[in-house]
């Protein structure tokens, strides 16, 4: 009988398998290693999990489907020592193909769409390949206390694919960000939550394990891991590693899609969400074909997601969204502002948090802000709250106010705590719970819908309680803020061509 590991020599491994992939000459990277152990840990678990099923069935008198058939389960290949060039044969010439063309139930189509339409990297070295083996067959799937471990693992990973990849940054959120907005958010067991753009799925991990707490039942059990996470990613490769977060975190079937979310037609939607909780791209562009799938036409990805989920979300009160948006979003007129009389009339936006520059350091600078809307609408006043990074020592000694976070000071849970508190009371408040007074202090305070719309549906957070001669900002800040605003005048410009080409078509 094989002696279990310790937590810590299990992580060990675990990043000895790291060590061993990066020095191969097919990862030279942190995207390319983590990809590799990420497909490798999905077969196993999932291997692992038809061994459960196929004792259940056997127990139960049916016969079982298998959803991997030999010779291609991971028990017929990765624990066998076969020979290093046997092993890449059989892995390029058999296994990968067989994945890619898999086809029959929702979860043979979900590994088909993780291994199809991409060059699934594998070792150059069968040497290389089968010491990594030989570590992940050391990992015990049916033990919750090496499932624990390999996920803490992986998700330390994704942070520093997240640090070590400026483009990973578009499906990497910061984590306490993530948690603040579930929090608020408060998803209850029963209801659906949906990530059209999911990423490495973090909102959905994070959505599970504060839901978790209140699992009662073997009912409750099912519903979490059957009936409650879906989300959409278009590139193959965060598909793959959220739907590994997922499985590894305690969800082993998550509806989790490699799709382009914004083809969807939203004017014919069908399916709609309890909650949705989402970073979506923005500063993408998308054609004319993508466009015409949304009343108000723009090529700025975060207007057609903005869009997208105010369709998706449930035509009941009480259904809700909290999400990312860059700070443009939030003052741009024109197609925006078109869009963000919509939300006010049909949505309440009851809650705008400005977040600092250098949020999302080190892979981005992009200024943004989160928003909360549910339904029902419409919108009559919003409640602002300005997150200020904790002030700073300089050489000297001497105490300066803190302007940005940074990679070497990156935002922390702690950091929401006055947000938190004064949300609570906010959230009492507009439910006639609590005195208006509460929730209003130094960085909070809350807008009519009218002053919105005297502002031409400009939502920018501009704190009325700041002192006209506070401290001016960073050179750094300074060149983020005009980055920010000339990437506002191209997409203004992109979005008066394509007005120009259309008419020119016409």
């Amino acid at each position: 009988m094989k002696t279990p590991q310790t937590r810590e020599t299990l992580a060990n491994e675990i990043w000895r398998a790291c060590d061993i992939l990066r020095r191969d000459n097919n990862c030279g990277g942190i995207m390319e290693y983590i990809e590799h152990l990420a497909w490798l840990l999905f077969l196993r678990f999932l291997d692992a999990q038809e061994e459960e099923w196929e004792a259940q069935a056997e127990l139960e008198g049916r016969k079982y489907e298998p959803i991997i058939e030999p010779p291609y389960r991971w028990r017929d290949w990765a624990i066998k020592d076969l020979p290093a060039d046997e092993l890449l044969s059989f892995v390029h010439g058999k296994l990968i193909p067989y994945l890619q063309n898999l086809v029959g139930d929702p979860l043979k189509e979900t590994i088909r769409s993780v291994f199809a339409e991409r060059n699934v990297i594998v070792c150059a070295s069968g040497y290389n390949l089968k010491d990594v083996l030989q570590i992940i067959n050391s990992i015990d799937f049916h033990s919750q206390d090496d499932i624990f471990t390999v996920s803490q693992v992986y998700e330390e990973l994704l942070r520093r694919l997240g640090n070590e990849n400026r483009m990973a940054g578009e499906f990497y959120t910061p984590r306490p960000v993530v948690r603040f907005i579930v929090e608020l958010i408060d998803p209850k067991i029963g209801e659906t939550v949906y990530d059209p753009a999911c990423g490495t799925c973090g909102f959905l991990v994070q959505a599970y394990l504060y839901m978790k707490k209140y699992e009662k039942t073997i009912e409750d059990y099912k519903i979490l891991q059957e009936k409650t996470f879906y989300g959409q990613e278009k590139k193959p490769i965060p598909a793959l590693l959220g739907l590994m977060n997922m499985v590894l975190h305690g969800v082993t079937c998550p509806k989790v899609y490699r799709k382009n979310t914004l083809e969807e037609n939203i004017r014919e939607v069908s399916e709609r969400f309890d909650v949705i909780l989402t970073n979506p791209p923005f500063g993408g562009k998308e054609g004319r074909h993508i466009q015409q799938n949304f009343p108000v036409k723009s090529n700025a990805t975060e207007l057609l997601f903005l869009q997208h989920i105010m369709r998706k979300l449930k035509l009941r009160d009480g259904a809700r969204c909290g999400m990312v948006v860059p700070e443009g979003t939030l003052f741009r007129g024109g197609a925006f502002a078109k869009v963000k009389e919509e939300l006010l009339s049909e949505f309440n936006l009851h809650t705008i948090v400005n977040l600092p520059p250098g949020t999302f350091a080190p892979y981005s600078d992009v200024k943004t802000a989160l928003i909360f809307f549910e339904r029902p609408g419409p919108t009559k006043e919003i409640w602002y709250y300005e997150l200020k990074p904790p002030n700073w020592i300089d050489r000297e000694g001497k105490e300066r106010e803190g302007t940005r976070f940074t990679k070497k000071y990156p935002i922390q849970d702690e950091h929401f705590n006055e947000a938190r508190k004064l949300w609570e009371a906010w959230d009492k408040y507009r439910k006639g719970k609590g005195p208006r007074e509460a929730c209003l202090s130094e960085h909070s305070w809350i807008v009519s819908v009218e002053e919105i719309k005297e502002r031409g549906y400009d939502l920018s957070a501009k704190n009325p309680n700041r002192i006209e001669t506070e401290t001016l900002p960073s050179p750094a800040e300074i060149v983020t803020s005009f980055l920010e605003k000339e990437k506002t005048i191209l997409g203004i410009i992109e979005e008066i061509k394509d007005l120009l080409n259309n008419k020119i078509v016409e």
